[in-house]
C-alpha cells in the first residue's frame, strides 16, 4: 500500500509558469507532487526521471511485504526495459514466483517484494496477461523505455484510486488529486456535471472527477499514452476484466448443489481468500462492526490464527446508533484482542474540518467520520486491517434491494400511461404539506407525526420513480437523494450514472449472448451489478481507502477476491434472499463460528446520528456553509431548495440530513480548495 504521482511531457520537461525545466528541477517537482501523498507512504520515498523522454515518476512507500530497501520504488525490471510505480498488493505473487522460476533465462530475485514479482510477470507474459493473472488490489504507472509509452492500470473493482488528465501539454497522474494539483500546470475548473452526480448520489462515479479534464481510471482497465498524443484526446481505456462478463458467466455456469453445498463451498473459498490476505511482514488486524460481513471475516481470520486477532470498532453515545456492544460480544466469543473508541458529537466536530483534505474530492457519506476514527485507532496497533466490505453487493444485503423489488413488481405490470397517471397523482402530494404541523403537535405524538412526514417524502419521491422508462432508470431514481431537483447545480447536466456493461452489454454495447434481465430476481441482480460497478468502488471503497491511508493504514477486502466474486455470481438468488432473510448463505457460514443470537439484528454498520447532530452540535459549522448569500456568490448551487430543506430540517418537520450532507461536503471541500 503506497502512493505515487508523476507527469509526462513528451516535448521535454517544461512548465507553463517557468519555461524549460532542468533535470533536477523536474526531480524536485515530481518529488513535491509525491510529498502530498506522504500519508499513503510514510516509510520511504523515491523518484525516477528520463529527461530525454519527458517522464517523471515518484513514489511514497508504506512497507508491508519485504521491508528491506529491495522493495524501493520506482523499480526497474531485471532487463531495464520497464520502470514501475505501484500502489497495492498482489496476494498471489508467491505463486507467480514459482511459475516464473521455471522459465528459461529467469533472472535471479533481488528481494521478496510483490513489485519485483509484478515486473517479472510483465516481462515474461506481457502487461495484459499479467493483469489478468493478478489476485490483488492495485493502481500502477508503468513506463516502457523501448516504446516510450506510459501505461496506467487499476485493479478489478477499484480498491485503489488513480487519477489522470492533460493539463495543457502535461499529462499529470497520481493516487490522489492533491498530487496532481501540486504541478504548476494544473488549472482545472470544477466539473458541474460531476457536482450534479455528487449531490444526487453522494459520490462522483468514475470516469468523472470533481475537476473538468481530470479522470478516474475505470476499474479493471488500463490506458497507454505515447508521445504522439500531446494534449489531445486520450485513448479509451481497455478492459482486462468486466464484472458484466463475470455475471454473465455466472448465469451460464449456475451453481449446482444444495443450499448446504453452497455454504460449504463459500466457507472454504472465502476462508482461502482471508488466509491469502493475512500474509504480511507487519502487524495485521480487522475492523469489526458486529454485523454479518465483518464478523464473518474476523471469524475466518481467528480460525486461521494461533494468536488473538486484533479487532477494532467505533461506538456512539447515542444508543440508537451504537453497535459497539454487539461487536464486543462477537470479539469475546471469538477470543480476539478487541479495542473500541466512543464517538461523541464533539469528536465528530473535531474530525469534520479535516475531511476536505482527507477526501481530495468531495465524498458525502456520514460514516466517513467513524471510518476515519476507527482507522486511526487501528493504526496505533497494526499496519494492515481486513474489512467485510462487498458482502452487501455480492450477497444481496442492502434493504433497498428488497424494497425496490417489492415496488418493481407492480410497476413492471403497469402500462406507460398508467405509470404517468400514478406519477401525476404522487406529484400533487407536496412534501411540505406532509410536514406541516409536526412541530405543533404534542411531544408525545411527534414521532408518529414525523413518520407521517417521512411517508410523504417517500410518496413524493415515488412520482419520479413511476416515470422511469426502464428498470435501470427505476433504480437510479430510487438512489437519487435530490429527486426533482436536477437543476440544483447551476449549469450542471442531468445527473445520470455512467453506463454499466453489467446490464447485459459487451464492450461494444451489444447484448451478451443469451443475457437478459427478467423477473424480480433479475431486477435484484441488476441492482447488485450497478452497485458493484458504481456504488462499491466510488463510494464504499473510496471512503475506506482515503480514511485508512490518511492514517497510514492498509485495508484489504477478502470478499473481492476473483474466486469469491465468481462464486457469488454463480449462486442463485434463492441462496441470497431466502425466507425473508438477506445474505442467507453468508449468514450460514457465520453461524458455524458465532451464535446467531450475537449477529441477527437490523444492520447499522458505522452509521451516525446525522439528523440530530445537524440540528445540534454541528449546526454552527453547517449553517454558514449553506448561507443563501454565500451560495449565490459562489455560483454553483441554487440557494432556494437548499434553504428550504435546511429550514424544514431545523424545524423537525423533515429529516433532510443526508441531502444536506451531500451539499455540505462540496461546500467544505470548496472552501478548503480555495485556501490551498
Amino acid at each position: 500500500m503506497c502512493g505515487f504521482a508523476g507527469f509526462f511531457q513528451p516535448q521535454g520537461f517544461h512548465s507553463v509558469l517557468h519555461g524549460p525545466l532542468l533535470a533536477h528541477q523536474a526531480v524536485d517537482l515530481v518529488r513535491s507532487m509525491a510529498q502530498r501523498l506522504s500519508h499513503r507512504g510514510p516509510d520511504d520515498a523515491g523518484v525516477w526521471t528520463d529527461e530525454t523522454r519527458g517522464i517523471a515518476l515518484a513514489h511514497r512507500r508504506l512497507s508491508i511485504v519485504d521491508l528491506s530497501p529491495a522493495g524501493h520504488q520506482p523499480m526497474a525490471s531485471a532487463s531495464g526495459r520497464y520502470v514501475l510505480a505501484f500502489n497495492g498488493e498482489i496476494y498471489n505473487h508467491r505463486d507467480w514466483r514459482n511459475e516464473l522460476e521455471s522459465l528459461a533465462g529467469a533472472a535471479p530475485w533481488r528481494g521478496t517484494s510483490d513489485t519485483e514479482t509484478l515486473l517479472a510477470g510483465i516481462e515474461a507474459w506481457g502487461l495484459e496477461a499479467a493483469l489478468r493473472k493478478t489476485v490483488g488490489m492495485f493502481a500502477l504507472a508503468l513506463w516502457d523505455r523501448s516504446t516510450a509509452c506510459l501505461t496506467l492500470a487499476r485493479d478489478r473493482v477499484g480498491e485503489k484510486p488513480l487519477y489522470y488528465g492533460w493539463q495543457g501539454k502535461t499529462l499529470v497522474f497520481g493516487s490522489e488529486i492533491k498530487a496532481l494539483r501540486a504541478h504548476p500546470d494544473f488549472n482545472a475548473p470544477v466539473d458541474r456535471t460531476a457536482l450534479a452526480l455528487l449531490v444526487q448520489f453522494g459520490a462522483i462515479p468514475a470516469p468523472h472527477s470533481i475537476y473538468e479534464g481530470v479522470h478516474k481510471l475505470m476499474p479493471g482497465s488500463w490506458l497507454t499514452v505515447g508521445g504522439h498524443a500531446v494534449g489531445g484526446p486520450l485513448p479509451s481505456p481497455t478492459r482486462y476484466w468486466d464484472v458484466g462478463q463475470v455475471i454473465h458467466d455466472g448465469e451460464a455456469r449456475r451453481f449446482v448443489g444444495t443450499p448446504q453445498d453452497a455454504v460449504e463451498v463459500l466457507d472454504r473459498v472465502l476462508g482461502e481468500s482471508v488466509a491469502e490476505q493475512m500474509v504480511a511482514d507487519v502487524p495485521l488486524g480487522a475492523f469489526l462492526s458486529g454485523g454479518v460481513d465483518s464478523s464473518t471475516i474476523v471469524s475466518l481470520m481467528q480460525a486461521r490464527s494461533s494468536q488473538p486477532v486484533r479487532t477494532f470498532t467505533v461506538g456512539f453515545e447515542e444508543r440508537d446508533h451504537d453497535e459497539a456492544g454487539y461487536a464486543r460480544e462477537v470479539a469475546r466469543h471469538l477470543g480476539t484482542a478487541h479495542t473500541e473508541i466512543r464517538l461523541s458529537p464533539q469528536v465528530a466536530l473535531d474530525v469534520i474540518p479535516g475531511l476536505p483534505t482527507l477526501y481530495c474530492e468531495p465524498l458525502a457519506d456520514p460514516s466517513q467520520i467513524p471510518t476515519a476514527l476507527v482507522s486511526r485507532l487501528a493504526r496505533t496497533q497494526v499496519t494492515v486491517s481486513l474489512s467485510g466490505d462487498a458482502g452487501d453487493e455480492l450477497f444481496a444485503g442492502y434493504a433497498r434491494y428488497r424494497s425496490a423489488r417489492a415496488l418493481w413488481r407492480p410497476w413492471a405490470r403497469l402500462s406507460p400511461a398508467a405509470r404517468q397517471s400514478g406519477a401525476r397523482a404522487f406529484k400533487r402530494l407536496r412534501p411540505q404539506a406532509w410536514g406541516r404541523g409536526v412541530t405543533a403537535v404534542p411531544s408525545a405524538w411527534r414521532p408518529a407525526a414525523q413518520a407521517v412526514s417521512a411517508l410523504g417524502d417517500r410518496l413524493c419521491k415515488a412520482a419520479g420513480v413511476f416515470e422511469a422508462p426502464d428498470a435501470s432508470e427505476f433504480y437510479r431514481r430510487l438512489l437519487s437523494q435530490w429527486p426533482g431537483e436536477e437543476s440544483l447545480v447551476l449549469g450542471g447536466a442531468d445527473a445520470a450514472l455512467p453506463d454499466e456493461p453489467a446490464h447485459g452489454l459487451d464492450a461494444d454495447g451489444m447484448p451478451l449472448p443469451g443475457w437478459a434481465w427478467s423477473g424480480a430476481d433479475g431486477f435484484v441482480h441488476q441492482m447488485m451489478a450497478t452497485d458493484m460497478q458504481v456504488y462499491l468502488p466510488d463510494h464504499v471503497l473510496a471512503k475506506v481507502d482515503r480514511a485508512a491511508m490518511a492514517a497510514g493504514l492498509e485495508t484489504r477486502v477478502p470478499m473481492l477476491s476473483p474466486r469469491v466474486m465468481e462464486l457469488a455470481w454463480r449462486m442463485p438468488m434463492e441462496f441470497k434472499l431466502r425466507g425473508g432473510e438477506s445474505k442467507w448463505v453468508l449468514r450460514e457460514v457465520l453461524s458455524r463460528y458465532v451464535p446467531r443470537s450475537l449477529t441477527e439484528r437490523p444492520k447499522k454498520g458505522f452509521g451516525v446520528p446525522l439528523g440530530p447532530w445537524l440540528r445540534g452540535p454541528l449546526r454552527d459549522w453547517a449553517e454558514p456553509l449553506l448561507a443563501p448569500g454565500r451560495l449565490a456568490e459562489e455560483g454553483y448551487l441554487r440557494p432556494e431548495p437548499i434553504a428550504r430543506k435546511w429550514t424544514e430540517h431545523q424545524e423537525g418537520s423533515h429529516d433532510w440530513g443526508f441531502q444536506l450532507w451531500n451539499v455540505l461536503m462540496f461546500q467544505a471541500w470548496l472552501e478548503q480548495s480555495r485556501r490551498t
